[in-house]
């Protein structure tokens, strides 16, 4: 058994079992990948693919077994490799990052630029997706930390700890007739044409709850991932804002007016998850300080030594968990 064959079986699994895809992605070759799987399955002596003719139906109950033990191999190979780096040199190496518009954009570029002060030989990666696409990339080991507000990784499979909280606020421009209102009332606000985040942004999710658990319905008529785009049409008067107070940047949005809600709206925490299993590099666990100075590298090797949901629960229960802060100018 080789592990260029865990790999293949990891890659036809993970492209639709389409080998020529899987072959295009490794560079390699479709004749090539076939041939190896089928020397696999002829030394495990089962077929690990159900087939319809020439082209792969689905994966047979053995051959799911069988790719689960694949990625847990394959990753404690790049577990070896990381190890072995960080005994040749403790200062080079590669941090990738996946993350959504809003934390790339106001929360991550201080943070970044003094890792790299700190770490001038560490290449960083930032990789920004949806919060499904960065929780894929997490789940392939594409990248080594996702940092996001909406739902991660199903449980067990990722280590999630608090980062920081924050909030939405209302924003219109000056001289809008809301501006010197004050707290708006949750009732008032749902009168007037909103534009804020699609589904699954920015926590969208604690947003809509609000305002159901008010009785209300918000008239939404615009939606976008990014805040930027938010407040472009917000200033067009296409609506009132609602955005992350994060996203607002002095000396930019300084013809918006932020607001707050009566009653206010639902704190959400941004959290940094990696794989269970994971090596964490000393950079890393400086990286994780960075971004959450409560987050000590015993917290976090308490979180990656017992990572039981319970455990990480009673970890992270009496946290106090910072409010985030944007450092764009």
């Amino acid at each position: 058994m080789k592990l260029q064959q865990l790999r293949y079986l990891q890659a036809i699994a993970r492209y639709n079992l389409n080998i020529s895809e899987a072959a295009d992605r490794l560079a390699t070759s479709q004749p090539g990948i076939s041939k190896q799987i089928r020397l696999l399955e002829e030394e495990l002596g089962v077929p690990l693919f159900q087939r319809n003719g020439k082209h792969l139906s689905g994966m047979t109950a053995v051959g799911r077994r069988v790719l689960e033990y694949s990625e847990v191999i394959l990753r404690e190979v790049e577990n070896i490799r990381a190890a072995a780096e960080e005994a040749r040199d403790e200062q080079a190496g590669d941090l990738r990052i996946a993350t959504t518009h809003a934390q790339a954009r106001y929360i991550l570029p201080p943070i970044v630029d003094a890792f790299r002060h700190r770490f001038p030989r560490v290449r960083v990666q930032i990789h920004q997706g949806t919060p499904r696409q960065i929780a894929d990339m997490l789940s392939h080991d594409e990248v080594d930390f996702i940092v996001a507000t909406e739902p991660m990784l199903a449980s067990g499979q990722v280590i999630v700890l608090p980062a920081y909280r924050w909030s939405h606020c209302v924003v219109v421009p000056k001289g809008h007739e809301l501006a010197g209102a004050g707290a708006i009332p949750l009732e008032r606000l749902a009168d007037y044409p909103i534009v804020t985040y699609l589904d699954g942004f920015s926590g969208r999710t604690k947003l809509d709850a609000d305002f159901r658990r008010a009785g209300l319905t918000p008239d939404v008529v615009l939606t976008a991932a990014d805040a930027d785009v938010i407040k472009t049409y917000v200033r067009h008067g296409m609506g009132v804002g609602i955005i992350a107070r994060i996203a607002l940047e002095k000396g930019h949005d300084d013809d918006l007016v932020a607001l707050d809600t009566e009653p206010g709206l639902s704190e959400n925490i941004t959290r940094i998850g990696f794989r269970r299993g994971a090596w964490l590099r000393g950079y890393m666990y400086d990286f994780i300080t960075l971004l959450a100075p409560h987050l000590t590298h015993e917290h976090v090797a308490q979180a990656a030594q017992n990572p039981d949901p319970e455990n990480l629960e009673a970890l992270c229960r009496n946290m106090e968990v910072p409010e985030g802060i944007s450092h764009c100018a």
